[in-house]
């Protein structure tokens, strides 16, 4: 008589194991029934801890532990024993009833599998139609979630979160995947069904205690496995069945899912690599874990005949009569019966019933090794001639056998193979009556197993594990901090690894190490590295600002080190300020540098601008005089005259006297603040400047205490501007010095003609050619011409009393004057003459600045027009103070007289006096 029978459905993490573990140990004896042989492992595990190993037995295909006085039996589902007797039985994982390769085991003991007092069938609600027509009078009871399993979409394998579990669907894909995790997140640890229970405890116990914080699975972690996983990634959605590539089906997916989020912890599930995202109904369907229900489960007729192996194969083809029923595909032994009872060897020494049994149990030699059918025939064929000769395998030829596989050499596949092959073995020796000493096989083929299972683990973990960063991050998460040191050359070191180089606020990572470890040693050196940003940032903000400098390029450094860079404000002479900080020192660490180099900028501007800026803020300039301080503060300070030619004009004496307290300089070339043309205001016009501008390379300052410099026709003439020269020539010349200059060329006679004076060339610093091609770059001719250089008139010669000799009476005076008369001395001269504007079309002089060297020149400070051009009066005669040199026949010289009414002198300019008392006569 069977008790009572309960179905419990519903998705994962609903606690519906560890009820049946708690069932089964309230009864006196029971069995359970698990999916794979590594979550038999797991509980076995669990209730021997609970009861103690005498009363526990663990039987699986390849493992089997069975004390005398055994109460509980933990099995996977197909090693459940038959007809013990139990108080209660539990099948897991009921669903795979629809399995078409192991199917018809669950369905059988679904049909078949009874507790005394008690049966549980754990699973799927999408199997409770089936359940409810072919189980009669079972129970349901419906179980939620304890937590939210929520669609997360598609990620990247780079931004996986940690805690996360990868599912693969081939090794091939597992491995690529765990290469992967490895290079970019410092490894991973690889579960599948096909590794021994040492080997995955190993690998789990490496990602539960936080060596790594990535799995890589295969579709087995859906089978009941219990890990703290917070996220499930499909790295595909369809897999390989063993005859056809077909896509996962609604309900294998959300198994698989559901592994994500532990007990209360919610988590989630989405897709990653070349998967595709998840239609919008399946992702609402996985979360809720609403699936079409399962109609039709595979089935396999139980009921075996062993007379002939014909009838047994007719035996294992029977069609079922149920609806819910079908037949499963043909599995891994029958194909191996229908291949060994076509060899005539076979067939002929099959003579008994019990022969046709012993076949058939030989034939369910599982083939761990997936090779071809016909290998995994000989070897079946071969064991079942020692079997049927009544000696069982021999002992000797087995060691031979376990001998070729016990080598714990090679890498992970050739490991991997040899584990698969010592499962051949392990499973024989766990059959009774088929090895001589079955206690010694057994432990052998265990040992065996354990070493091939250690070596794989150590394989794996050496392939898909770096050791350095598992063990900085199971350290930093044992500790709230790392130890880490940043010594006075900024070297940082995390436990005593060197890490990198912190730059100011910039962490470099060390060159050197492996990519594979790159981005954990970060994070470690990071997370350690957090109170150093701090203590940083707090220095540099108290830091004087003389420790503190810009470059020529916009970088602003603190010391040796650079610490941020300037960029366009919304003014030109108000730059904006970008940090060098790493995200991980935090906003407070980035907001504080920040400020502090904002803080320098301005007042660095504020001091070598100080003149321009206190201009802008004076409120007394009103009208023509505020917009023009307005163009000043445009330029930084300097602009070329014929640039605001017409706004100068509109100036009267008054306004320009305003403008001059604040040392605005009205030149003839150039309307400048002189205090502005130092090195340092200099330096960072250009800088603000080409920010402004957004130009991509910085022009540098030019040395200071030149004044000239080579011109080069690629640099733009605004820059020489900026820089505080003008181009003349080959050469540009200091606006201020070329201001003193045309000062000097006020007084010459530019009609006629004129020599540059000694004081000329001493301002330029210039040879008389290199002054001539100056002359002509600011709109002058040169004549080039020779003459008889000027003999000084010699001292005269004094008697001894003192008296002067006279010349007549000095021999010396006669052969001077009869050296001098053979071969004179001559000199290279030049003559300087304005040369206006050419008419007709004629080439002129080369266009500097948008206006050619040749136009007629606006008034200069004393009235005159620049350039030393005299313009024509009423009668044609020269006009201002300018003409030629008194005493020339038939010229007359004019000069500006003083108003009436003379205007206070301004005390800031020696020319003042002049320029007030100009009048304009037109």
């Amino acid at each position: 008589m069977a008790g009572r029978i309960t179905a419990i459905l519903g998705p994962t993490n609903t606690g519906k194991t560890h009820y049946a573990i708690e069932r089964m140990l309230a009864h006196r004896t029971g069995v359970i029934g698990l999916p794979l042989r590594l979550l038999a492992r797991e509980v076995y595990d669990r209730i021997v801890a609970k009861r103690g190993p005498s009363v526990v037995a663990l039987v699986t295909g390849e493992e089997r532990i069975v004390p005398e006085r055994t109460q509980y039996w933990v099995c996977t589902t197909e090693a459940m024993p038959d007809a013990i007797g139990a108080d209660f039985v539990a099948i897991d994982e009921i669903q795979l009833c629809a399995d078409p390769e192991r199917g018809h085991v669950f369905t059988d003991r679904l049909l078949h599998a009874r507790g005394l007092h008690e049966t549980l069938f754990l699973g799927s609600d999408a199997m409770r139609g089936a359940i409810a027509a072919l189980v009669p009078g079972v129970q349901f009871s419906r179980r939620d979630r304890f937590s939210e399993l929520t669609y997360a979409g598609s990620k990247k394998t780079s931004r996986m979160p940690p805690r996360s579990a990868i599912v693969g669907f081939s090794v091939e894909n597992v491995y690529a995947i765990a290469e992967l995790l490895r290079r970019q997140k410092g490894g991973c640890a690889v579960v599948m069904g096909a590794l021994s229970p040492r080997t995955r405890n190993a690998q789990v116990e490496m990602y539960q205690n936080g060596d790594v914080d990535y799995l890589v699975a295969t579709d087995a972690i859906g089978m009941g496995l219990n890990l703290d996983i917070d996220h499930v990634a499909f790295s595909a959605l369809s897999k390989f069945d063993g005859r056809r590539m077909r896509m996962l089906f609604p309900h294998e997916m959300g198994q698989i899912a559901g592994r994500a989020g532990r007990h209360t912890q919610d988590g989630t599930f989405g897709v990653t690599g070349e998967a595709r995202p998840l239609e919008p109904a399946l992702a609402e369907a996985l979360e809720n874990h609403r699936f079409a229900p399962i109609e039709r489960l595979s089935w396999r007729n139980p009921r075996l005949e062993f007379g002939t192996v014909d009838r047994l194969i007719r035996a294992l083809e029977e069609a079922p009569t149920h609806e819910r029923l079908t037949r499963g595909r043909e599995a891994d032994d029958l194909r191996a019966l229908r291949t060994l009872a076509e060899i005539p060897e076979i067939r002929d020494r099959i003579t008994h019933p019990a022969d046709v049994r012993l076949l058939w149990d030989v034939c369910r030699i599982p083939d761990f090794r997936s090779i071809s059918e016909m290998e995994h025939a000989t070897l079946l064929q071969r064991i079942f001639g020692f079997l049927q000769a009544g000696k069982g395998v021999p002992s000797d030829w087995l060691a031979g056998q376990i001998a070729r596989i016990d080598k714990t050499h090679g890498g992970i596949d050739a490991l991997s193979k040899r584990l698969a092959f010592i499962r051949t073995w392990t499973y024989v020796a766990q059959r009774k009556g088929w090895v001589d000493d079955e206690s010694h096989w057994r432990e052998e083929t265990r040992a065996v197993e354990d070493r091939l299972s250690d070596a794989l683990h150590n394989a794996l973990t050496q392939r898909f594990v770096d050791r350095r960063t598992s063990v900085l991050l199971r350290r930093l998460k044992q500790k709230e901090t790392l130890v880490a040191e940043v010594n006075d050359k900024g070297e940082v070191t995390v436990e005593g690894e060197f890490a990198g180089r912190l730059e100011g606020f910039r962490f470099l990572q060390d060159g050197t190490s492996s990519p594979d470890e790159a981005k954990m040693l970060a994070r470690a050196a990071y997370e350690a590295l957090r109170p150093e940003f701090h203590l940083r940032a707090d220095r540099f903000y108290n830091a004087p600002d003389t420790e503190m400098d810009f470059t020529e390029q916009g970088g602003l450094m603190w010391g040796t080190t650079a610490v941020g860079k300037l960029v366009k404000g919304a003014e030109p002479l108000k730059p904006v300020v970008e940090a060098f900080v790493d995200e991980e020192a935090g906003e407070d660490v980035a907001e504080k540098v920040k400020r502090r180099l904002q803080h320098f900028i301005d007042r660095k501007v504020a001091t070598l601008f100080e003149p321009l800026l206190a201009m802008s803020r004076d409120e007394a300039l009103a009208g023509l005089a505020r917009g023009f301080a307005f163009r000043l503060l445009e330029n930084q300070g300097v602009i070329a005259r014929e640039a605001v030619a017409a706004e100068v004009k509109e100036l009267d004496q008054e306004t320009r006297g305003a403008l001059r307290k604040h040392g605005v300089r009205f030149g003839q070339y150039t309307i400048f603040m002189p205090a502005l043309l130092k090195p340092a205001p200099t330096r960072l016009r250009l800088v603000l400047a080409s920010l402004w501008d957004g130009s991509e390379d910085f022009p540098e300052s030019p040395p200071p205490g030149l004044v000239t410099i080579p011109y080069l026709d690629t640099i733009p003439a605004q820059t020489y501007l900026l820089s505080g020269y003008r181009p003349a020539g080959a050469r540009a010349i200091r606006i201020d010095m070329l201001e003193r200059l045309a000062d000097l060329l006020r007084g010459q006679d530019s009609r006629a003609g004129f020599e540059a004076n000694p004081d000329m060339l001493s301002i330029t610093g210039m040879t008389l050619e290199q002054f001539a091609d100056l002359m002509g770059g600011l709109g002058y001719k040169a004549e080039a011409g020779t003459r008889e250089k000027a003999r000084p008139a010699p001292e005269p010669k004094l008697d001894e009393s003192g008296n002067p000799i006279p010349e007549e009476a000095s021999p010396v005076a006669e052969a001077e004057a009869e050296a001098a008369s053979v071969e004179p001395e001559m000199e290279a001269f030049y003559t300087f003459t304005w040369a206006p504007r050419p008419r007709g079309g004629q080439r002129g002089p080369r266009r500097e600045g948008g206006r050619e060297q040749g136009d007629r020149p606006e008034r200069g400070e004393r009235g005159e027009r620049k350039g030393g051009g005299k313009p024509k009066g009423k009668k044609g005669g020269p006009k201002g103070k300018f003409g030629d040199k008194p005493g020339d026949k038939g010229e007359r010289r004019f000069e500006a007289r003083p108003p009436k009414k003379e205007k206070p002198i301004d005390p800031d300019n020696p020319f003042a006096a002049a320029l007030m008392g100009f009048k304009s006569k037109s």
